[in-house]
């Protein structure tokens, strides 16, 4: 089903403000503008109530319905940053900062949530109320958690919550999600190994980084391979090697990081411990100093059920029957629209951006032509969701 035209009518207002966010692209919390603009756009269609500062630079917008039903405050959430990568589009709109862009179409979210706001605050065709939720430092910073410690849940008396992504090559307007595990838990580490430098000529005088570093290498790829169940996911992922600087010398240390994404939270201890392990032995096994800093960053991304078949339900209504993958394969990214979810129940989805670049890649631009479709989406999240539980 195409969008109504009242959604279509807004393209025009909303892809200009999609495109300043783009061209003033910010980081993590440092989004005083982006947030200083969505707070100002919040008040001038009439939302009730407009807060600043939650969750550092989050901003909430209040929208009351038709009848004051306390009971029903449904939160929708988008996101607002942007990422430290220098854009290679060449469009019009292309950002004017050196080195960071909207390479996730954060922008394009925001948006749409504008969009609904402006339709909720006019129609108020729901009951109880919307909560409009504009979060900062998604990538990595993990505003999300920022924003539920604040006390944002219970401030507003939100009990739901549903969030929504756009995804590169899903069809345009069409939606992808599934309740339970829906994206991954994340986690980075560090390793240092100390070792002992020496002539490269006379290696047994030294002890040497590089070999206990490959070691390490192969021994974290066993996690995944040989103690998890097969029918479960983990990715261990080391990234970063570095070690040395000349051809004849045996170095005094080396470096390995990277990350590690899982979906089940058995899995997800299991992994850690077993890090903790084979950094353990190896230090042991050639006598060296092996320093581990593992950190655990966003949880895993878990649809309720109940609130994601609402989501699904009312997504056939825009898209069709055919235009919904309600049982897509979990992805295993991370987003910290998790916490919210650990908070409340709720759902996660995605929208079709089309045959656009990849997420995160310097040439990705978000398709302003789903914007209707966003729109349509939130309004029937608004108006229909938790009534019929």
């Amino acid at each position: 089903m195409p969008p109504k035209n009242r959604f279509a009518e807004m393209l025009p207002e909303l892809t200009a403000i999609r495109h300043d966010f783009h061209e003033n692209p910010e980081l993590l919390f440092d989004v005083h503008r982006t947030a200083a603009k969505v707070a100002e756009f919040c008040r001038a269609i009439g939302c009730d109530e407009v807060v600043e500062g939650i969750g550092r630079t989050g901003v909430v917008a209040v929208i009351k319905g038709k009848t004051d039903t306390k009971g029903r405050v449904i939160g929708l959430r988008a996101d607002r940053d942007a990422l430290p990568i220098s854009e290679e589009t060449n469009l019009p709109h292309a950002s004017k900062t050196p080195g960071k862009m909207h390479a996730c179409g954060h922008d394009g979210h925001t948006a749409m949530l504008l969009g609904a706001a402006k339709h909720l605050a006019s129609t108020r065709e729901f009951e109880g109320s919307v909560a409009v939720i504009f979060q900062p430092a998604e990538e990595g910073g993990a505003g999300g958690k920022a924003m539920v410690d604040d006390g944002m849940m219970d401030r507003w008396n939100i009990r739901e919550v549903y969030g929504m992504h756009n995804m590169p090559g899903l069809p345009p307007g069409q939606f992808a999600t599934r309740a339970g595990p829906l994206m991954a838990a994340t986690a980075y580490f560090e390793i240092t190994v100390e070792g002992r430098g020496a002539h490269a000529a006379k290696p047994h005088e030294g002890i040497d980084p590089v070999v206990i570093g490959a070691q390490l290498v192969t021994a974290l790829q066993s996690i995944s391979s040989r103690n998890t169940d097969p029918m479960k996911q983990v990715v261990v992922s080391t990234t970063i090697f570095q070690a040395g600087e000349a051809m004849n010398v045996i170095p005094q240390r080396a470096y390995l990081r990277g990350t590690v994404r899982t979906l089940d939270a058995g899995v997800r201890e299991m992994v850690e411990r077993r890090f903790r392990q084979i950094c353990d032995g190896a230090a042991k096994m050639f006598e060296a100093e092996v320093r581990l800093d593992y950190q655990r960053r966003y949880p895993a991304t878990v649809n309720h059920a109940a609130q994601t078949k609402v989501a699904a339900d009312l997504a056939r209504a825009i898209a069709g029957p055919n235009g919904v993958d309600d049982d897509i394969a979990p992805t295993m990214g991370g987003e910290d629209f998790s916490y919210m979810l650990e908070a409340r129940p709720g759902a996660f989805i995605f929208i079709g951006n089309g045959d656009s670049a990849g997420l995160h890649h310097p040439a990705y631009d978000f398709n302003d032509e789903i914007i209707p479709v966003g729109i349509q989406y939130w309004a029937l999240i608004a108006e229909r969701a938790g009534l019929a539980r």
